[in-house]
């Protein structure tokens, strides 16, 4: 059976791999750069309460019962100046109120790992803020860490085709979060690392030029991937609280 059991530090990959971590009991940073990750580190970053709630489940009367917003998509949002999904739509003028996020990616994996001790979104943009306080908890509870990189999903997949898409933006965030982390690492978080290594100097481009960064480009969203690049400028660690994030840090 697949297993990183020796080592203190992991990688896990999308929905399958939180789940893995969740059974584990093990400390879980969610990384997902574009842009569930960014988005909450940026809103909780203002001030705003984000509750993550999973796409097939119905998240508009979870929004009631929380009594907050229901964030809708990019596009839609953009037109009537709403949040959204989009890290840049969250602002001073969003503090202290409630928004519920869904995403296929970033919020599931969420879902699926909310009972493990402690539950932690990271990114690019608090790379640094979020190993640190992971470290911390780790010499609390005396759990392991395991990084969960959520990738993309394909559209379109045909009978027996694996979903997943991994995503390079998401394997430079674990990188660079891994890269701070104390403790062993599995041979597959060392590699993670060494990518990162390898393009701290240039992420800007690497996640600009990315599949999933020219998705977002050609549908206008070229501020989000400007964004979400930028590498330790919050302190935010948003850890899950329940059914809501909390700045941790």
């Amino acid at each position: 059976m697949f297993d990183q059991s020796p080592y203190a530090c992991r990688v896990e990959w999308g929905r399958r791999g939180a789940r893995e971590a969740s059974e584990r009991g093990d400390i879980v940073i969610i990384v997902d750069v574009l842009s569930f990750s960014s988005t909450v580190i940026s809103a909780l970053n203002y001030g705003a309460m984000i509750f993550p709630y999973p796409p097939h489940l119905d998240g508009k009367k979870f929004a009631e019962q929380v009594n907050a917003e229901y964030t809708l998509g990019r596009a839609e949002a953009a037109k009537v100046g709403k949040p959204s999904l989009s890290p840049v739509s969250f602002n001073q003028e969003h503090a202290n109120r409630k928004y519920v996020l869904s995403s296929r990616n970033g919020s599931f994996c969420t879902w699926i790992a909310s009972k493990v001790p402690a539950l932690l979104i990271g990114g690019l943009l608090n790379a640094s803020s979020v190993a640190s306080l992971a470290n911390q908890l780790r010499s609390q509870v005396k759990a392991n860490i395991t990084v969960v990189p959520c990738g993309e999903q394909w559209v379109g997949v045909n009978k027996n085709e694996d979903s997943l898409r991994p995503s390079i933006e998401d394997y430079l965030g674990a990188g660079a979060i891994l890269s701070e982390l104390k403790g062993d690492k599995s041979p597959e978080a060392e590699v993670c690392i060494g990518a990162f290594e390898y393009g701290r100097h240039k992420i800007g481009e690497l996640v600009w030029e990315s599949g999933s960064g020219r998705e977002l480009r050609e549908r206008g969203f070229e501020a989000d991937v400007k964004h979400c690049s930028q590498l330790n400028v919050y302190q935010s660690v948003p850890k899950l609280h329940k059914d809501h994030f909390v700045d941790a840090n």
